[in-house]
């Protein structure tokens, strides 16, 4: 009962000095703002990377080339890709689909760029879920052809293209004049290893003509080597045929390493978790130093408030109040406000986040998570508490006299 009591008189205090108590509250509100979208930030790459990787399949295995930590030449080769097909020896790899990526020039009339292209196999488009936006992938017919034809990613097509089908058109790969087969609908990640700035070929075509690639053991080098597994439960046991047919055929002995790398799609998910914690934990705590400046702000309007009212402090006192009912009744009027400023700054950000929400070509959504919400209003609830404490305890070491006296 008495709580509600002193709950009245501080929201009565804040009315009073509207002004005062909004550019109060105003730390408040940006510093739980800022939490709050810092750590948005951090959620939404997080949620778009792993629907990313989610979005290639959960039953995929890659190949790469090279030991960990190693940046050394490639030890996968197409006859390793090519033994690892035999549905005999392997029945739980679905597909397999060996490629080969660099970076090439690609020219179409004035325009001009460069973009990662990757030499691959016909079930490379069906192991790494790519649609096609308008005409087809190239086919196995296509492949044994050595065919001089190319796909093209959303972005490559915008950039060399623009509004036209590139589809049946020819552009330049380095010397290599190529035509258009298909080109890819926009897959909206970006940065390094995107499909949109991708260009796809015939891998035969990559390896022998365009970028002349040596030969390990007879074969042709690779990158790697993407496969497609039967069941996801088949994961684990399908990784460990791949290591043994590996490390047989690249002749490695019980001691040695192994000088390729195997990831799943849980890997690649449990890493994409990793780097999201850590980046939402960085930017929440650089969004809090916000959170604590406007708590030093109460602080700061609490002891003026202090100040100010001294003759109404020592009036309550002479008639009889508790230096209790003197902390509870300031300690109030600062929870009022952070709680006020919490509130704004929790309304602030969901509208940031419709905002956001509503540009179609943001490559990530803003994702302000519900424990997000929850810690903000329990850390500005503190900030009331800790910050409030203080004055509330000056205000009740006044003595009553003095107080009457003070003008």
């Amino acid at each position: 009962m008495k709580l509600l009591k002193y709950l009245r008189v501080a929201v009565e205090s804040v009315m009073v000095n509207k002004l005062r108590a909004s550019l109060t509250m105003l730390g408040v509100i940006i510093g739980v703002a800022a939490v709050l979208l810092t750590v948005g930030i951090g959620s939404g790459a997080g949620a778009s990377i792993a629907s990313s990787t989610e979005s290639r399949g959960t039953n995929l295995l890659t190949v790469s080339a090279g030991s960990r930590g190693s940046t050394s030449g490639s030890a996968l080769t197409l006859a390793d890709a090519e033994a690892l097909s035999d549905p005999l020896y392997f029945p739980a790899l679905k597909l397999v689909a060996p490629y080969y990526n660099s970076n090439a020039t690609l020219t179409r009339g004035e325009s001009e760029g460069s973009y990662q292209v990757l030499g691959t196999t016909s079930e490379y488009a069906t192991v790494r879920n790519l649609a096609i936006d308008s005409g087809s992938f190239f086919t196995a017919d296509q492949m044994a052809e050595t065919a001089k034809v190319v796909v093209l990613g959303a972005t490559v097509a915008s950039d060399l293209f623009g509004g036209q089908n590139p589809v049946g058109q020819t552009v330049r790969i380095d010397d290599a004049l190529v035509e258009v087969v298909g080109v890819l609908t926009s897959s909206g990640s970006a940065g390094f290893g995107s499909s949109d700035s991708q260009v796809y070929l015939p891998i035969e075509l990559a390896l022998g003509r365009l970028f002349n690639v040596n030969r390990i053991r007879g074969s042709y080098a690779i990158s790697g080597i993407s496969i497609q597994v039967a069941s996801q439960e088949l994961l684990d046991s399908a990784e460990l045929q791949i290591e043994q047919l590996l490390r047989l055929r690249h002749g490695l002995g019980v001691d040695d390493d192994n000088d390729f790398r195997i990831a799943s799609q849980a890997d690649l998910l449990e890493m994409a978790s990793e780097v999201s914690g850590t980046l939402t934990m960085l930017l929440g705590g650089i969004g809090a130093v916000s959170l604590v400046v406007g708590g030093i702000g109460i602080m700061n309007i609490m002891l003026v408030s202090v100040t100010e009212r001294t003759r109404e402090i020592g009036l309550r006192k002479a008639l009889g109040a508790h230096d209790s009912d003197i902390l509870l009744q300031f300690l109030v009027e600062a929870l009022v406000l952070c709680g006020l400023g919490g509130l704004i700054g929790i309304g602030i950000s969901y509208g940031v986040e419709l905002l956001l929400g509503s540009i179609a070509s943001l490559r990530f959504n803003l994702v302000i998570e519900p424990w997000a919400v929850a810690l903000a209003l329990a850390v500005s609830a503190a900030s009331g508490f800790i910050f409030g404490l203080y004055p509330a305890m000056r205000a009740t070491q006044l003595d009553p006299i003095e107080a009457l006296r003070y003008e």
